[in-house]
């Protein structure tokens, strides 16, 4: 644009700040409708630079007019209502990693050049490389694609409450090509290609837009993504700087976090998780860095739409005084606790903390098979090892006390498998 033209849109501007002047407009509608006005102005200005004279005209004039269509009238009386600022309340920080850790990948001990060892290769290639001094894996391929070696190897390790975190670092500041970068979860059953739900950031542009697409609860199989939400323009992270990813499905809802804050939040999705797998897409040879990988059983608490803040664990001890699990697994015919009862045990510690001065009795029970000799000492040993764990999650010892029951208080027949597996289990009786 031209001095000349630019000159002529200023007074155009200058005019229509003279006229709003006069008519006292600023006094008023007061500071909020003032910052709104300056920042449309300033808006306009912008666009007049750019060449669009006559939308900066127009854009002046609906400053003016409000939005458009009837003049702002004055108010001498001062009764117009203040303008309200919305804000939305939705909690956006509430990430919570999973109580027991499934996979976990800080590349400590890999060789660099190398493929990691503890990552399979489902298509493209990567390799252990070091960023700063800190080892991470590159993507090095334009269609880089990897899945984390979980028990062996075997696609069924995810569930219906999991988390998955992670670092990743991509480098687009010469604004010159960048990647998509796809977090895919499938049904064991199912290859990649075939997901579950996806979530998708193509990481060009000056903000980042996240997707996620899923299969809906009532679909036929586990491939059908009709699902699809969108967060726009919600975070910078093509800036080669490290930035934290963290994912949570808990039985049906999906919640993705970037940098600890919450963008993706689908409340009703299709469970059957078994596999994940990284993939970066791009055209260059620019690889995507990513690194401090982290899969957990456990989730970020479900949201229940008809539910009180109260937990599981305060309801039963509120209405019966204790709380019965049948959750809390060990090993057969031991007192080696299994991972996924760090879960449930979890939540009692959650309950402790939060009420420091209860005193639990930690009870163990048995079926009966078995002698007594075998299966009272079992119970014993069953219960201070829930103590034990308790005692590791941060409760005060003082508070709790293992008894071992037995077989000698069952809650159902022990003359059948249902029976009996009701039977197993661990009750905490405060006191």
């Amino acid at each position: 644009m031209n001095k000349k033209v630019l000159s002529i849109t200023m007074c155009l501007l200058m005019a229509v700040f003279t006229d709003m002047a006069a008519q006292g407009i600023f006094s008023r509608i007061g500071k909020r409708v003032q910052n709104r006005i300056e920042n449309r102005v300033n808006q306009t200005i912008d666009n007049a630079v750019d060449g669009a004279v006559d939308d900066a005209a127009n854009a002046a004039t609906d400053v003016v007019t409000g939005d458009g269509d009837e003049p702002v009238v004055a108010d001498p009386e001062g009764t117009a209502e203040e303008p309200v600022t919305a804000e939305a309340g939705a909690v956006k920080n509430d990430f919570k990693r999973g109580s027991v850790i499934m996979f976990q990948d800080d590349l400590a001990g890999e060789q660099v050049g190398e493929f990691p060892s503890k990552w399979d290769l489902v298509r493209g290639n990567a390799e252990v490389a070091t960023i700063n001094g800190v080892k991470c894996i590159a993507l090095v391929d334009g269609d880089g694609w990897i899945t984390p070696l979980v028990k062996g190897g075997i696609k069924n390790y995810l569930g219906d409450e999991f988390t998955v975190e992670y670092d990743m670092l991509f480098d687009d500041r010469p604004k010159d090509g960048a990647p998509s970068i796809e977090l895919d979860i499938m049904n064991e059953n199912e290859r990649h290609d075939h997901e579950l739900f996806t979530i998708t950031y193509y990481m060009g542009y000056d903000k980042q837009t996240i997707d996620c697409d899923y299969v809906r609860p009532d679909a036929e199989g586990f491939t059908d993504r009709q699902g699809h939400s969108t967060a726009r323009d919600v975070c910078v992270i093509n800036d080669a700087r490290w930035h934290h990813f963290a994912l949570s499905f808990n039985k049906r809802a999906i919640k993705f976090y970037v940098d600890g804050k919450r963008v993706i939040n689908v409340p009703n999705a299709k469970a059957g998780a078994g596999w994940l797998t990284l993939w970066s897409g791009h055209m260059d040879q620019r690889p995507t860095y990513v690194k401090n990988i982290v899969i957990a059983k456990g989730a970020v608490d479900l949201y229940e739409r008809n539910a009180t803040d109260m937990s599981a664990v305060e309801r039963a001890i509120a209405e019966t005084g204790k709380f019965v699990t049948n959750n809390i697994l060990f090993e057969t015919g031991k007192a080696e606790l299994k991972p996924e009862s760090m879960a449930e045990i979890q939540k009692i510690a959650d309950y402790m903390k939060k009420n420091p001065s209860v005193r639990f009795e930690v009870q163990g029970h048995t079926d009966n098979q078995g002698s007594d000799a075998v299966n009272d000492p079992l119970s014993q040993a069953r219960a201070e090892a829930v103590v034990k764990a308790l005692v590791g999650l941060g409760c005060d010892e003082f508070n709790l006390r293992a008894v071992g029951k037995g077989s000698h208080e069952p809650v159902a027949p022990n003359t059948t498998d249902e029976g009996r597996a009701k039977n197993r289990r661990v009750e905490f009786i405060k006191k």
